[in-house]
């Protein structure tokens, strides 16, 4: 994985991971950490050799002519590495640089020959002016990373109720090397006694312009830490046996390794938005301070996190000095602290998006879609010139209630094409059916259902004229559909179903079901499933809703007693069952949110921005958790636009996809929670409508549980994109 998504950028990758893995070793990191007085290390040269130090200068400038994102694959890659030496500073500071239009030092910074450093914070420093203008420097930095090594500072200083931003030469100040937390990369203090600081050296930039490449950088170099311990911990538990198994096996180690590759997922999707953003045309300024507050808020703490859950996975172990999981925790609590309190950036987060600022999300598509696009046009003119079911049926007849099926169903539409499809319906204010659960059922009956199946339910389906319902629950078998035990039963002309199914949503409005039953039970369990198609008006059927927490019945369970089902409404031959499901639920097409936030977090923004009866304003604990609830939303749409993006490429989904339902999840969960704390007296009322914040708090508290628990998605995550042992086999009764 790469913070990078195109084919050059994993080249990239892959070449600065070669180089890494020749220079950068074990014993690199072992002589850096030990050593009494920090030194350039010898991979150091090599870097400047190859241009990665200027990869992001102009070529005028001594540079590559690239840009962050090029940078910030770069800097993930040393990251990984945990490499020594001032990369991160010296990178950071010309690009602070090259933003002011500064360009006296860029050169030497590009080739190696001098070493940059950046103070995040003033501490003392302040500039005061004379009569004439000339300014005059005093006082003493905050931390300054990697300043044991660093020729040229850049700093900032108060003046006059502002920051200014400045640079100065080693020469120009003094410097106390402190005794540093991150032993392979050393911080140091510098100090001005009344230096003057010529106007060409003060910089023309935005007071946080500096900080926020700061935080696009360190998410960068976070991500490539917080793989480093994702990697680490579970290569550790995959092999660590304990209690005469793997400790990988162990569901608490399962999930916590899950959880871990969760957050490096979203420190590697902040760092990239924030890098393409910060590029010069990548985004409007406010929305480049946005991309970056929330790289600064959710990556590094990300990799402090990871690093210490490393620690945790590896046990004893992890506690020694001799091995490295301590070296990527010190790494990546210097970054956390130099940078600032993430509770600092989720505010910040918080107040650009009360100002209005939001990041908005696109692909930008490639030249041969336009080639379709004239063509959807006309079509959908025609669509628009009608009304009602006349309008549906036009857009279902012509492919465009799931454009990703095959013609005549469907449109047959590559990635590409659907993505051009959906801006053209938005665009004539055109809404296909929405077929819900016959949008799974859909593609099934292509692939698997005969001639007659086809013919007779497609097309009602695509236009909306057959809803579905689908009946594979049961109470004994939730997630583990190989454990049903509704019953078919072959009988003359048919099969006899006898059995009970339930949380089957929207089971009394449906005309139509698609059900699993077992029908052979002297097979191993996944091969003894079959997949009917069900008429909900059946003999036999009793449906009975379920009220759920919200006080609403939209589940069901259904009994079904000696339920006839003809030979022509089993879909495939006996026992595809369980390959017929899984074709169900994994049929997925391509989409793309263009919204950042989300309704929750919109409705947090509304609250505090309009107030209520019973919120009594935005102090500081509750603009952090707008933020970091702001942040999760932004996260969650980075991970389905990086998801989208590689479907357009052509490339297989990536962890990403795995990822996303379990943080979105969660997400909604904590944000309807908030809305309703926020709202206090008022959300107990009852007095709201169908959706407001209580009836979305207690609604979401289903999202964890259908289509697979958040325990299960953990284990899916833990087991098959980290590679730990699958849960044991339970033991055979009797």
């Amino acid at each position: 994985m790469t913070i990078g998504l195109t084919q050059e950028h994993r080249d990239l990758r892959d070449a600065v991971r070669a180089f890494a893995n020749r220079h950068i070793t074990e014993n690199t990191l072992r002589e850096a950490a030990d050593a009494d007085k920090e030194i350039l290390p010898g991979h150091f040269n090599g870097l400047a050799e190859q241009g990665l130090l200027g990869l992001h200068l102009p070529e005028d400038a001594g540079g590559a002519g690239y840009g962050l994102v090029e940078l910030a694959v770069v800097t993930e890659e040393l990251g990984r590495a945990m490499a020594p030496g001032p990369f991160l500073p010296t990178t950071l500071a010309s690009a602070v640089l090259h933003a002011a239009g500064h360009r006296t030092h860029l050169a030497a910074l590009a080739s190696g020959t001098s070493v940059g450093a950046v103070a995040l914070a003033p501490g003392t420093l302040a500039l005061t002016r004379a009569a004439d203008g000339t300014a005059t420097l005093t006082g003493t930095s905050e931390l300054v990373v990697g300043g044991h090594l660093a020729d040229v500072f850049v700093l900032p200083a108060a003046d006059g109720g502002r920051t200014t931003w400045l640079v100065l030469p080693r020469a120009a100040v003094d410097t106390t090397d402190v005794r540093s937390h991150d032993l392979t990369r050393r911080s140091s203090r510098v100090t001005a006694r009344s230096v003057p600081v010529p106007a060409a050296d003060l910089l023309a930039l935005e007071p946080e312009r500096p900080r926020d490449l700061a935080a696009t950088l360190f998410a960068a170099e976070a991500s490539g830490i917080a793989d480093r311990c994702v990697t680490t911990a579970s290569d550790y538990a995959r092999v660590r046996e304990q209690f005469g198994r793997p400790i990988g096996q162990f569901q608490g180690v399962k999930h916590r390794c899950a959880r871990m590759l969760a957050q490096a997922e979203q420190a590697r999707a902040c760092a990239w938005d924030a890098a393409r953003a910060g590029d010069p045309g990548g985004a409007d300024p406010g929305e480049a301070a946005l991309a970056a507050a929330v790289a600064g808020a959710v990556a590094v703490e990300a990799a402090f996190v990871t690093a210490k859950d490393c620690v945790q996975v590896l046990g004893g172990i992890g506690f020694t000095w001799e091995h490295d999981a301590h070296l990527a925790l010190r790494r990546a609590q210097t970054l956390r602290v130099a940078l600032g309190p993430t509770a600092a950036w989720r505010r910040r987060v918080a107040r650009l998006a009360l100002d209005g600022t939001r990041r908005k999300l696109g692909v930008e598509l490639p030249p041969e879609a336009e080639t379709v696009r004239e063509g959807i046009r006309a079509e959908l003119r025609e669509a628009a010139a009608l009304e009602g079911r006349d309008r549906s049926v036009h857009l279902a007849d012509h492919g465009y209630t799931a454009p990703h099926l095959p013609a005549p169903w469907g449109k047959g539409a590559d990635p590409v094409t659907q993505l051009v499809i959906a801006e053209e319906l938005d665009a004539a204010d055109l809404t296909p059916v929405d077929m819900i659960i016959g949008g799974w059922v859909v593609p099934t009956l292509i692939a698997h259902g005969d001639d007659t199946q086809r013919e007779r339910f497609l097309a009602p389906s695509l236009r909306g004229d057959i809803r579905w319902c689908q009946l594979f629950s049961e109470p004994g078998a939730g997630s583990d559909l190989a454990g049903l035990t509704t019953r078919a039963e072959k009988t003359e002309g048919g099969w006899r179903i006898n059995g009970q199914k339930v949380w089957t949503s929207m089971a009394r409005d449906a005309h139509w079901g698609v059900l699993l039953a077992r029908t052979d039970t002297g097979v191993p369990k996944h091969k003894g499933i079959s997949y009917f198609l069900l008429d909900m008006t059946s003999p036999g059927l009793d449906i009975r809703p379920l009220r759920q927490i919200t006080g609403e019945s939209e589940f069901n369970e259904v009994f079904l007693d000696d339920v006839f089902v003809p030979d022509d409404l089993l879909v495939g031959t006996p026992g595809d069952g369980w390959k017929l499901a899984r074709t169900t639920l994994a049929n997925e097409r391509v989409a793309l949110s263009h919204d950042a936030v989300g309704s929750g977090a919109e409705t947090l923004l509304e609250i505090a921005a309009c107030g209520g009866p019973d919120f009594d304003g935005l102090d500081g604990e509750r603009l952090t958790t707008l933020g970091g609830h702001l942040c999760d939303a932004q996260t969650g749409a980075l991970l389905a636009l990086r998801t989208t993006l590689r479907t357009v490429s052509g490339q297989q989904p990536g962890a990403e996809a795995s990822i996303a339902k379990l943080l979105g999840v969660e997400d909604q969960q904590r944000v309807w929670e908030t809305c309703v704390d926020w709202q206090a007296d008022a959300a107990l009322t009852g007095e709201g409508e169908r959706h407001d914040a209580m009836w979305m708090f207690l609604n979401s508290r289903c999202l964890s549980i259908a289509g697979g628990t958040t325990e299960v998605q953990l284990n899916i995550i833990g087991e098959r994109l980290l590679g730990l042992p699958r849960d044991p086999e339970p033991t055979r009764k009797g």
